[in-house]
């Protein structure tokens, strides 16, 4: 993107204090993402590639997690906006999603269903007054799955065609096997049949360290005759993407990729379609 080109944000990224305790899936072992990660450094990585702000994600399955996400907000004006967590299968479900809509910097929620065993989870009939709440509040669902989650979503997208939704890191493909049939089948179903948004993030994840980036232009080239220029949102997963990279090289990758498009579609998949997904649809 050059210095004249409008709004880019980064719509995907995370923060995280070791010490809050939410974190159970970050482990001592991993040398990487077991530290903390806040703003102070972010802010100067996003100013180096002229990036406006960011969408900070949950990263825990807590209330806690998601007000402490909200108060950083108040510190640190390249945040945008926060999709956060509640228990969706609580009884005070809906009581929760109204008093987090209630801050102005509160965007959506994503239950962490990737974790869930029960892959068809999200159709329960109990999850519905939840639901049916977060459209009323005209609030955003990220929607953390597998490939094998993919027919589920699809029919709970049809369950729900008018609830903004977004499916994270395009449903994590397996970039690393090559084995991408089954998952490109299903989320083709997904771009043509419903109104779903797709985030271009955490593919060099599921690449590996070793990945190259034909490998990657590959994939994104499928999500884009899929989703097309309107429904793509970038985002860097940091700092989760440093297990396979770091922000810099995922940046050149995706400018590279976005030359072979009209500038109009590249400023829509850089931050156009996250502003309008995000922000404009929630009136932040």
């Amino acid at each position: 993107m050059s210095p004249t080109d409008p709004l880019v944000i980064d719509a995907h990224q995370h923060f995280w204090r070791l010490d809050r305790g939410d974190y159970d899936w970050l482990s001592p072992d991993d040398e990487v993402l077991y530290r903390d990660y806040l703003p102070a450094e972010l802010e100067p990585i996003l100013a180096a590639h002229q990036i406006d702000s960011s969408i900070v994600v949950q990263a825990a399955p807590s209330l806690a997690e998601t007000r402490y996400l909200l108060s950083l907000t108040e510190k640190s004006s390249a945040i945008a906006g926060v999709v956060g967590w509640i228990d969706m299968a609580s009884a005070n479900a809906t009581e929760d999603l109204q008093q987090l809509s209630e801050h102005n910097s509160f965007l959506g929620i994503r239950p962490m269903l990737q974790d869930i065993e029960d892959a068809r989870w999200m159709l329960r009939e109990s999850l519905h007054p939840c639901f049916e709440k977060l459209q009323r509040l005209q609030l955003t669902f990220d929607a953390l799955v597998l490939p094998k989650h993919l027919p589920h979503l699809l029919e709970l997208l049809q369950r729900y065609p008018d609830m903004q939704t977004v499916i994270d890191h395009a449903a994590k493909p397996d970039i690393a096997s090559g084995d991408l049939q089954r998952w490109g089948e299903d989320m083709q179903a997904i771009a043509t049949q419903t109104q779903a948004h797709c985030k271009l993030s955490g593919l060099i994840t599921e690449a590996g360290p070793g990945w190259r980036e034909d490998d990657i232009y590959r994939v994104m080239d499928r999500l884009y005759n899929w989703f097309g220029p309107h429904r793509l949102l970038w985002g860097s997963d940091w700092p989760v993407l440093n297990l396979a990279g770091n922000y810099d090289r995922w940046w050149a990758c995706t400018q590279t990729w976005l030359q072979q498009f009209p500038l109009q579609e590249r400023q829509q998949i850089m931050g156009k379609n996250a502003e309008r997904f995000y922000l404009q649809a929630t009136g932040q």
